[in-house]
């Protein structure tokens, strides 16, 4: 039988199916029942700094309330204040407590110095690292893509002075030379990069010309840009790949593999098929890789990545010669 075991960051998993931050993961019970479907990890909820901050905002208004209808009364009562994040790092920490795989922290702020606090806290914890999550639309013509690249790198940098647990950054597609922003990362301290983040939109009701927060769930074609960039990557970096966005079978995590991934993410189809598909994807993999003869995943790891200096077009501008041009 094929052994599955990998880790990522250095953190050993028994398998390469790591459960990616959504409200999958949106209580103690859950993360128990993900653990039981086979995860082999799985990356919290995200503790986002606009939501502690509207916390904030909504408990002022409601002792303002009091200050108003209560003056006298609540003169009485000692200062009170809302207790930010505490709330989110009380149940990641009753997580970690309650089951044994591997636990990764997600973390997506606003303001330069609350990054590394958070993270500091969320270290404290016990999750076995860190996964960043940047994303910030440039919304000012006067940042330069440079500008962003270069905050982003600083706030990587003071995160990886405030923790010693690894590091990962969750990125987007959208950089104009990602593979420039990967290598600078890396030296900044980035022990490994999850490819891709998917971004999702908002959406317009024609009907009750109303707008509203539109999630979908990703497709199979959507794993090819992943794809694409972790062959890219892979022997270009030190630090450890993983793919997620559109990875439904267990054949799209043997693909992911054999172009360089240490290990997979995948959401959209356990809301879709249940936390129960893990067991049904680990053993497509396994007869996959039996099929295959692969002992374990290192047999295969990178088999189909991009080399340097070899192969040069597969994976940059081939497809659309072959596809488009006829030339094979």
């Amino acid at each position: 039988m094929a052994d599955l075991r990998t880790t990522y960051m250095g953190v050993p998993l028994a398998n390469p199916i790591v459960v990616g931050s959504s409200s999958l993961s949106k209580s103690v019970d859950s993360i128990k029942r993900l653990e039981q479907a086979g995860a082999g990890g799985l990356v919290v909820k995200s503790l986002f700094e606009e939501q502690v901050q509207m916390e904030e905002e909504e408990f002022r208004t409601r002792l303002g309330a009091l200050d108003l209808g209560f003056s006298e009364a609540v003169s009485m009562f000692p200062k009170m204040k809302d207790g930010g994040p505490k709330q989110h790092l009380y149940w990641v920490e009753q997580a970690r407590k309650a089951v044994k795989m591997p636990l990764f922290a997600s973390l997506n702020c606003v303001s330069r110095v609350t990054w590394g606090d958070y993270a500091k806290q969320l270290e404290g914890t016990g999750v076995n690292g860190i996964e960043l999550n940047f994303y910030s639309p440039a919304l000012d013509p006067e940042i330069a893509a440079s500008d962003i690249e270069k905050r982003e790198i600083s706030i990587l940098e003071g995160v990886r002075a405030a923790v010693k647990i690894p590091i990962a950054v969750k990125l987007h597609p959208h950089y104009t030379s990602l593979m420039n922003v990967v290598s600078r990362m890396e030296t900044a301290g980035a022990n490994a990069f999850v490819l891709f983040n998917r971004l999702l939109q908002p959406d317009i009701d024609v009907d009750t010309l109303t707008r509203y927060a539109s999630v979908n769930l990703s497709s199979p074609g959507e794993s090819l840009l992943p794809l694409r960039w972790v062959a890219i990557l892979h022997d270009r970096v030190k630090a450890d790949l993983v793919a997620t966005t559109g990875i439904w079978t267990g054949r799209d995590v043997a693909k992911m593999v054999l172009v360089g991934a240490k290990a997979v993410q995948v959401v959209s189809v356990l809301y879709r098929e249940q936390p129960t598909h893990i067991q049904k994807m680990l053993a497509e993999l396994s007869s996959w890789m039996d099929a295959h003869n692969f002992a374990n995943l290192d047999a295969f790891r990178g088999m189909l990545g991009q080399k340097q200096g070899v192969d040069a077009w597969s994976f940059a501008r081939g497809q659309y010669i072959k596809a488009l041009v006829g030339v094979d």
